[in-house]
């Protein structure tokens, strides 16, 4: 096992042993190709993902687009230069690569007490499958502010990606990111947050595109009284390859948690990967913290692993727990729905869509809202059938 020194937590001088975590660097010698024999990149199929291990420079086949509200500030940093790197230390090679072949990282800054009523929205789109590009995204939430950041992935790309969020003392901040690629896009990406005392923070990862896409998706707090909630949602068609990895460290007194990750999966060799892991340290008593992961395999030959864990070093906390399921349709809900009339092709629908809108309706905006809802109806006309024509008007 290897020693994990977290990076950039203030008053933080614990180590921690864990294989899940190795250490962090931006020097890429530290981050060696990968086997597959390692327990981080054991679920990968690393002869997909050849384009987004190996070096070379930027290629420029993703165009970005900023969409940001009056007071928002949109600035860009070199490498070294904060507060690119205040948050975000490279935790595996495709990361450093990701900051290594990103010259500028594009700078979201939210003003202290500002409370936006519109979402900021960054859109990369894919315009060449066989360029690689590199982009790192640093979001800071200023004291007191309030606002939602939304990410949207689409097109045909291979894209190596760093988001460092820096969510400061009384910030609340959501932050939405939507991969919905092409069939034959490359994705790696590492999403890091730090919470300040007493700051909320939501992130709701939504992918349904890509051949493979495998993202981590990290947070630690800075002071007491720090909230978060982590959603997501996939969806595994055949061939596809979606991996998420969480990581919540728990390294700060009175902070709160809670992970929620859905998943569906259809078709052969449709194929979903979930690790998550909460540290629980020394120093963080009184914590309360709560991971889950379900699934629901639609057809044969589709493949969900979920791997929970928790790393508890105090017994002064208020609560943890985590739970992992997956599944087909539940009989017990088709039948009830059923044997009221509703046809059957419309229950298996509203059983999965049921499974699905709980996460979609605490995004808070309403066209990504709208455009999720639509995606699980498409998803499933391939599968389950298709949604009568007053379902969808309704």
């Amino acid at each position: 096992m290897t020693v994990t020194e977290v990076p950039n937590v203030a008053g933080a001088i614990e180590t921690i042993e864990s294989h899940l975590h190795p250490k962090p660097s931006f020097d890429l010698a530290d981050h060696p190709v990968p086997t597959g024999r390692e327990e981080v990149w054991r679920f990968t199929p690393l002869h997909r993902i050849k384009p987004l291990l190996a070096e070379a420079p930027d290629a420029d086949g993703v165009r970005v687009g900023v969409e940001a509200p009056e007071g928002v500030v949109v600035t860009s940093a070199v490498r070294g230069a904060s507060p690119r790197g205040d948050v975000l230390v490279p935790g595996d090679r495709t990361a450093a690569l990701a900051d290594a072949g990103a010259a500028e990282a594009t700078v979201v800054r939210i003003p202290a007490n500002a409370e936006l009523t519109e979402p900021v929205r960054l859109d990369l789109v894919g315009t060449d499958a066989s360029a690689r590009s590199a982009r790192v995204y640093v979001i800071v939430a200023e004291p007191n502010s309030k606002a939602t950041v939304v990410l949207r992935h689409t097109g045909s790309a291979q894209v190596l990606e760093n988001v460092e969020i820096d969510v400061q003392p009384g910030a609340n901040l959501t932050v939405v990111s939507l991969q919905n690629w092409d069939d034959d896009a490359l994705h790696a990406g590492e999403q890091t947050a730090r919470v300040g005392r007493d700051a909320t923070y939501r992130h709701v990862n939504v992918t349904f595109g890509g051949s493979v896409v495998r993202l981590h998706t990290n947070m630690y707090y800075e002071g007491t009284g720090g909230e978060a909630e982590l959603f997501g949602l996939y969806f595994a068609d055949a061939g596809q390859h979606l991996e998420h990895r969480l990581f919540v460290d728990h390294n700060a007194p009175q902070t709160r948690s809670n992970v929620d990750y859905r998943g569906a999966l259809q078709g052969k060799d449709a194929h979903s990967v979930w690790v998550g892991d909460v540290l629980i340290r020394k120093v963080a008593e009184g914590i309360e913290t709560y991971e889950s992961n379900k699934n629901l395999v639609l057809t044969e030959g589709a493949r969900a692993d979920s791997v929970p864990n928790l790393e508890i070093e105090t017994g002064e906390i208020a609560g943890a727990g985590h739970s992992s399921t997956t599944g087909r349709f539940d009989d017990e809900h088709l039948f009830y729905l059923t044997s009221r009339g509703i046809d059957p092709v419309e229950a298996k629908r509203l059983v999965v869509m049921g499974f699905f809108v709980d996460i979609i309706r605490r995004i808070g905006v309403d066209d990504v809202e709208a455009r999720l809802i639509a995606e699980v109806e498409r998803e499933l006309a391939s599968t389950v059938g298709a949604a009568p024509a007053a379902s969808l008007e309704g």
